[in-house]
């Protein structure tokens, strides 16, 4: 699925298309509907610069061993682990 955010809706904002999806990441992060490693892979950045940028704006890391395991999931897929 595809989310088509109108011109209107991104100017009103103040903010530059990526600097919009940062936020909703962000905002999906700290409601706990996506994990740190998901957050960071839609974002395109390591998950230690995700926790920067999560720590820069005083959000909690809310870690459980589900994500622990998406974690180990995710290295092994890369071939880290």
């Amino acid at each position: 699925m595809s989310l088509i955010i109108s011109n209107e809706i991104i100017k009103a904002s103040g903010l530059s298309e990526d600097e919009l999806l940062v936020e909703i990441i962000l905002l999906l992060f700290q409601q706990e509907k996506i994990s740190l490693g998901k957050a960071a892979e839609l974002l395109n950045m390591s998950q230690i610069r995700f926790q920067r940028l999560i720590a820069e704006r005083g959000i909690c890391i809310h870690y459980d061993v589900a994500e622990l395991q998406e974690d180990i999931q995710h290295f092994q897929a890369k071939g880290w682990l």
